[in-house]
């Protein structure tokens, strides 16, 4: 019996994928482990693998497909002795109409722009008014969800699928002026006086990332709390450990990732989640640390960095971070952390205010390390300082707590020999 596959579900928060390269192709024989293709998430680039052995019969999805539903049938495979007659039969399942329908030509929409300069690269894009039958719209049960969202009627908008009925596209680029009839689509030609530009297509992880910092930007109540944490006593303590071995290489953010990780078993009222009526309280630190790599960011998770010493925090993240870069993580890496850090001291940021993941309560923003003049016993010296801003999640850490949680951050990081009691 042929078998099917489908669509995974290659992370938790995956709802739709794009299907970025097949590594097969009809014909081929393949065994269990064979990876089959690569699949854009909304999380990074991800190898989806056969679990049974068979002869691909047929490919459903070409390369570069976008938005295709989880479960959605993309390929089959023939058992021994099945010929293609057999994958022929099989059809893809009504579900794939909205993954077709959420990939179209790129558009932008202007408002009733005046004749651009050169005629020939603004291109009219036919809109007809929605069929309607009585008082029924014909729209896809997607144009409806995101026309809600986005607060517009319906039907005011002009629909440019099969019969007139509005589809995706048509409420994303839906403004108050093309109620009024024609759309205009644009290039990279200047409107008015307004810049040349190029529109550059999102990706499944650029759009996620959109998407989330919004929902929390506009859901969650931040407020921040900001101190100077003099950094000379760990900056001996971690050249120390480093000329004791070669076998690994101790960086300030290790230490940072430790510190963050006792201040929450030390403070454990900010070790703690949001959930409407309820709230998490959790028993052990799990430190996400955000990673930037090409086209987004993603934040693998050091387990239980409470429990860990400072050489096995060091080789996890710098293999965490590695294949991070490389794609190479699988979705129960990155995902689940109860705090998170994100570190742009490296970058030579002074200091900063992150935003918060949700549903973690709370991020620490770190800034770079510097020689600042600073008081002490009454004289005027120098000491190497860093500013770390905490952002706080107002329904769940109130200003006290996460004060307090700051206190023993810098008490970790300007006295580091206190993490190991």
């Amino acid at each position: 019996m042929a078998i099917e596959l489908h669509m995974p579900a290659l992370s938790p928060t995956m709802e739709t994928g794009t299907l970025a390269k097949w590594l097969v192709k009809v014909g081929d024989t393949v065994e269990s482990g064979t990876i089959l293709a690569e699949i854009e998430t909304d999380k990074a680039t991800m190898e989806f693998e056969s679990i049974d052995d068979g002869v691909v019969g047929k490919i459903l999805i070409d390369e570069g497909a976008e938005d295709i539903p989880v479960g959605q049938l993309i390929a089959v495979l023939l058992e021994e002795g099945e010929d293609s007659s057999v994958a022929d039969a099989i059809k893809a399942a009504p579900a794939a109409a909205p993954a077709a329908e959420s990939a179209p030509e790129p558009i932008k929409v202007v408002a009733a722009p005046a004749p651009a300069p050169a005629p020939a690269a603004t291109v009219p894009v036919k809109a007809s008014a929605p069929v309607a039958t009585g008082d029924r719209v014909f729209a896809s049960p997607l144009a409806r969800r995101i026309a809600e969202q986005s607060g517009y009627d319906i039907s005011k908008i002009p629909g440019s699928g099969p019969h007139g009925r509005i589809i995706k596209r048509d409420v994303e680029s839906y403004t108050l002026s093309s109620s009024a009839g024609i759309a205009t689509a644009t290039a990279t030609v200047p409107i008015d006086g307004e810049a040349p530009y190029t529109e550059i297509k999102l990706s499944n992880m650029r759009k996620t990332i959109a998407k989330r910092l919004t929902e929390s930007k506009q859901n969650v109540p931040h407020f921040y709390l900001s101190v100077d944490v003099e950094l000379d006593n760990l900056l001996a303590a971690r050249k120390q450990l480093n000329s004791m071995s070669d076998e690994y290489k101790i960086s300030v953010n290790d230490f940072i990732i430790k510190a963050c990780a006792a201040g929450l078993m030390k403070v454990p009222a900010a070790n703690v989640q949001y959930h409407g009526d309820v709230m998490h309280q959790f028993n052990r630190a799990d430190i996400s640390v955000a990673v930037a790599i090409e086209g987004g960011l993603i934040t693998p998770v050091v387990r239980g960095a409470d429990q860990k010493g400072l050489r096995a925090i060091s080789d996890e993240t710098k293999d965490l971070a590695k294949r991070a870069h490389a794609g190479k993580l699988s979705p129960e890496e990155y995902s689940g952390g109860t705090f998170s850090i994100s570190n742009m001291g490296m970058m030579g940021v002074k200091q900063f205010d992150a935003v918060i993941n949700p549903p973690q309560a709370a991020i620490l923003a770190v800034g770079a390390g510097e020689q600042r003049p600073v008081v002490k016993n009454d004289e005027l010296t120098v000491a190497t300082v860093m500013t770390i801003t905490l952002s706080c999640d107002h329904r769940a850490i109130d200003g006290a707590v996460g004060a307090s949680y700051l206190g023993a951050v810098k008490m970790f990081l300007e006295q580091p020999s206190t993490m190991l009691l």
